[in-house]
């Protein structure tokens, strides 16, 4: 009897170990209309939400995304999507990406890196890159480093203890454009190639994170390894381990979802529409 319970409690054991693993389940993703402006906003082009101040910025190009004009401005918005100030900022091209750090605010403007003090929203300082072509998102690290890229030449910079330099100009790269500043790495999303890498600080390496992202222009955490991703012609996809989901199509409205941003504890994702001429939010769901 004790030899025939020892062989019964091995066979389980056996079973136990043997048993495959249970699937991870895949996340689904729901985005639902909150709010949209009114179309008093030209060709807004990207989104950011500073929690110092708890406004929504929004850089508007009014005009051609590479015209030297003077025409840009970037408003000042509400979280229930009032625009506070509308021409908050002004005098700019073509203004794209926005990082902040401190009380200044790093934006991309066409050949150039403008810096603007957010007590006096003054223009300060300008970094011009000779060899530009298209300058397009910014990020800022915890570090205060601001990286940028250059969709047209295929780089990605950084602005270091107030010296602008070359981060990476790495041959896969086709057309660079929405960045994410984490902890030990750099999120990229290639609006050219539709892949979604990550890039080691250190060794500027690039790995392969997902794909099939097509016109990828803004990146967003909003979980740890889960990703939100707005792509200019009109879609947004989550990213994590297990899925590629899209989750908005504006397409056929024919609105498209520039660089987004994604509003932590508000479980808000808010969408320029660029020709749209409005900023479109929506509160994000998960099962």
């Amino acid at each position: 009897m004790k030899n025939y319970l020892l062989c019964f409690a091995s066979a389980l054991l056996i079973f136990s170990c043997t048993e495959p693993a249970a699937e991870k389940k895949p996340v689904k993703v729901t985005a639902t209309k909150k709010w949209q402006t009114d179309t008093v906003l030209k060709v807004p082009e990207s989104v950011l939400y500073n929690p110092a101040d708890k406004f929504l910025y929004v850089s508007n190009i009014d005009g051609k995304p590479d015209s030297v004009d003077g025409k840009g401005f970037i408003s000042r918005l509400n979280l229930d999507g009032s625009i506070a100030q509308l021409e908050w900022v002004k005098g700019l091209d073509a203004p794209k990406g926005m990082g902040v750090y401190q009380d200044k605010m790093y934006v991309t403007d066409i050949h150039k890196l403008v810096v603007i003090n957010m007590d006096s929203a003054k223009v300060e300082k300008s970094y011009m890159i000779d060899s530009s072509l298209f300058l397009n998102d910014v990020t800022v690290d915890a570090k205060g480093n601001v990286y940028f890229t250059d969709s047209g030449a295929k780089k990605i910079y950084v602005l270091k203890d107030g010296v602008v330099s070359l981060w990476s100009s790495d041959p896969a790269l086709v057309m660079p454009n929405g960045l994410l500043a984490q902890e030990n790495s750099l999120r990229i999303i290639d609006m050219g190639s539709g892949l979604f890498y990550d890039a080691d600080y250190s060794t500027k390496k690039l790995t392969g994170v997902a794909d099939s992202i097509p016109g990828g222009d803004g990146v967003m955490q909003i979980a740890k390894n889960e990703y939100i991703i707005s792509c200019w012609p009109g879609e947004v996809y989550f990213v994590n381990d297990t899925t590629v989901q899209k989750i908005l199509d504006t397409k056929d409205a024919k609105l498209n979802a520039a660089d987004a941003w994604y509003v932590e504890g508000e479980s808000l994702l808010v969408v320029p529409t660029f020709f749209g001429n409005s900023v479109m939010a929506y509160t994000i769901t998960k099962e």
